[in-house]
């Protein structure tokens, strides 16, 4: 099955969050298909927090890609700001 989650990078107590587009059967932060965005929860207040490339987002969903719980709050959030 195809999901979409986060993918963790950064460093230690500073994280950072790729969101990803990947087999469910692969690691966190193995191989992905497409990155389709980023979430940055320690952004300062001058920079993006989150990303989120919603067409390539509309292609995966529509597809039959899944969304991890947390990719589904962020998206639902995303989507509220840009309201």
């Amino acid at each position: 099955m195809v999901v979409i989650r986060l993918a963790r990078s950064g460093a230690k107590k500073r994280p950072f969050f790729n969101m990803v587009v990947t087999d469910s059967r692969n690691r966190r932060d193995g191989r992905f298909i497409e990155r389709i965005g980023f979430y940055n929860p320690k952004a300062a207040e001058n920079e993006k927090g989150l990303v989120i490339d919603t067409a390539r987002l509309a292609y995966w969903t529509g597809t039959g890609a899944q969304l991890s719980p947390t990719a589904a709050r962020l998206v639902k959030q995303a989507s509220a700001k840009a309201a």
